[in-house]
């Protein structure tokens, strides 16, 4: 195989805590980690040596400080390979969105590699070694619903949530993971979202059990800085929504839909309304 083209899946948030902070100055956390529908698309195709990364994204470098080429170059580096890539990035998932969007490009990246060099790597060495690229990459290398703990490495698979849909709408803003970690208060947190309580319903098939208990620790620092996320959730609300919640360390928000014509109804209200920038009408993955 000379070349593949490989979807990389954001992702959200069904629950985020943060436990408290850890000696090496990470934060500990525990959350819900979920694929959704919207992916990027990387192509790579193998050459004779180097890493050369293309993107048609404006707002992304595409040199060595872009996690696709740490990808690259870490699976050039462990695995010792004779040869080298060209890829190309195309991006659909917002950037700083806190959709992992970087994360699964890198994600896919591993795998592409894996795929054209006949490495033969099973997922769980990728998921092992992609920590140092970033937190989230072994979770975007697994993919599907799951229980992130330890500085979000440490992964649990759990059972599909039920059917659902999702409208998902990122603002024109972008918000520094850096940022809203180092203004969270972690060892005062009045409240710790229920992440067991949404394990329970997803084992059990509870969409509505999953609604009433999304909550995220960071809304706390994101939404006092930018209000227009709260606006976004209750506008969501407004529309039909189960419930609503920032993914991640935002400022990208989700409602959850339990029927079709509801949220496509929503969807056609979010473009009407000129929501946000970016808006998605799709379902977990």
């Amino acid at each position: 195989m000379k070349q593949t083209t490989l979807k990389a899946y954001a992702k959200i948030n069904l629950g985020l805590d943060v436990l408290g902070r850890l000696p090496n100055g990470y934060h500990e956390v525990k959350m819900i980690m979920q694929t959704v529908g919207i992916y990027d698309e990387l192509t790579v195709e193998k050459t004779e040596s180097g890493i050369v990364l293309t993107t048609d994204s404006g707002e992304l470098a595409a040199d060595e400080s872009n996690l696709v080429w740490k990808a690259a170059k870490l699976m050039m580096d462990t695995y010792h390979i004779q040869g080298g890539v060209k890829a190309h990035l195309s991006k659909h998932i917002p950037i700083a969105a806190g959709m992992a969007g970087g994360s699964t490009d890198a994600a896919a990246m591993l795998k592409a590699i894996n795929l054209l060099y006949e490495l033969n790597i099973p997922i769980r060495e990728l998921m092992r070694i992609s920590v140092v690229i970033g937190a989230d990459v072994p979770y975007c290398v697994m993919g599907g619903t799951a229980l992130a703990e330890g500085i979000g490495e440490k992964l649990s698979p759990l059972p599909a949530p039920p059917p659902c849909y999702l409208l998902v709408a990122k603002p024109d803003i972008n918000v520094s993971t850096k940022y809203v970690y180092q203004h969270l208060d972690a060892e005062g947190i009045p409240h710790h979202p229920d992440i067991d309580g949404i394990i329970g319903a997803i084992t059990q098939g509870s969409l509505e059990g999953i609604t009433k208990r999304l909550e995220n620790v960071l809304e706390k620092v994101t939404i006092p800085a930018h209000p227009v996320i709260a606006d976004i959730k209750a506008k969501m609300l407004s529309y039909g929504a189960q419930g609503s919640l920032m993914s991640g360390s935002g400022p990208t928000v989700f409602g959850i839909f339990a029927d079709e014509a509801t949220a496509r109804e929503a969807y056609r209200r979010a473009v009407s309304d000129k929501l946000a920038r970016h808006i998605f009408l799709t379902t977990p993955v």
